[in-house]
């Protein structure tokens, strides 16, 4: 059976690495792609490393002929998406790739996003799309609504930890490097060649950084009271990856078997033998996420890195495995290509 799929912003990374990844789906065919200030261009002229593929050509979204959409990616800036998708046919499945559908609180998106949401009523019905957590809800959701890249690897790193009570859920800190396609391929100043490359910095220092909601809505609910973690992100000179780095207080061995119990039999989900440190070039243009852990020279601290593509677990790679459950396919279609080295 194919499943015929509707991109919407299809001319950003994320939308692009939607096309790279449906190209090789064995059920997945794209019947449209979108992109309102790019309409009527070829997918090659916007992107051309996809010019061996045979795509529609972008269109605007009114164009669109929904009888014929069996499932929706919304990769949009967040408050467009939001007013995009409350106007999409009720019936149809959506994966939303911004963060307007993550929080469960309207007035807790309000203060991290700085405006009111303005579809509350849809809102109610998001399920969060962390695959590995809520496999059972998304399956049978409607609207899906994909996480940040930041909030994917910190909860992959940390969940198992806070649910298991083998750390302190009031001593957590992490460090996070990420690379430059997070930002988006709008153009700024701070993302210049110039501006970027031979250096890096932290950026949302003190507690500012939006994904700071999504940690703080799950760890909490994990928890049972309120957790809120230090976390500082950094701009990196790459264009793909995250690292994260998690400082916790708690037994390093008891960390690692927690973590390696936690994802025995997740595929995409690799707990790296203890001592053993994981680099975000094992994991380049994959659907695969590795972590280890590792003791710190204080006794009773454990030290546990994580690193992922954020195009691709941390976003559209995770998007297709929320798909594939959303529309009764294998949860790896798809999704097996093996990283690229070097």
């Amino acid at each position: 059976m194919t499943h015929r799929i509707l991109i919407i912003g299809a001319s950003g990374y994320t939308g692009a690495e939607l096309i790279r990844l449906i190209a090789t789906h064995p059920t997945f065919k794209i019947a449209s792609l979108v992109a309102n200030s790019k309409a009527g261009k070829s997918m090659s002229e916007v992107f051309p490393h996809l010019r061996q593929l045979n795509l529609p050509d972008l269109t605007h979204l009114d164009e669109v002929n929904f009888e014929y959409i069996d499932l929706c990616f919304c990769a949009l800036p967040h408050r467009t998406s939001q007013e995009v998708i409350s106007q999409l046919p009720s019936s149809l499945k959506i994966i939303d790739l911004s963060a307007d559908f993550r929080l469960r609180d309207p007035q807790t998106y309000e203060n991290w996003y700085g405006n009111p949401h303005i579809a509350r009523q849809t809102q109610k019905h998001a399920i969060y799309g962390l695959t590995e957590f809520y496999r059972e809800q998304i399956s049978t959701a409607q609207l899906v609504a994909g996480t940040g890249c930041n909030a994917a690897i910190g909860q992959y790193m940390l969940r198992p930890l806070l649910s298991e009570d083998v750390i302190d859920a009031d001593e957590i800190i992490l460090d996070m490097k990420c690379a430059v396609s997070g930002a988006g391929r709008s153009l700024k100043e701070n993302l210049l060649h110039a501006e970027l490359s031979e250096g890096y910095n932290a950026y949302a220092v003190g507690g500012t950084h939006r994904h700071l909601g999504e940690f703080d809505q799950e760890f909490s609910a994990i928890a049972g009271k309120s957790v809120r973690i230090q976390f500082t992100p950094h701009l990196i000179p790459a264009n793909r990856g995250i690292l994260a780095t998690g400082y916790v207080r708690g037994n390093p061995k008891e960390v690692h078997a927690a973590l390696g119990e936690a994802y025995e039999n997740e595929i995409f989900l690799s707990i790296l033998p203890f001592g053993e440190i994981p680099g975000t070039h094992h994991v380049r243009g994959s659907n695969f996420c590795h972590i280890g852990v590792t003791g710190d020279r204080i006794e009773g601290r454990s030290i546990v890195i994580g690193v992922m593509d954020n195009l691709t677990k941390g976003s559209s790679g995770q998007a297709i495995q929320n798909a594939n459950l959303m529309l009764g396919e294998k949860e790896t279609s798809g999704l097996m290509a093996t990283p690229i080295f070097p």
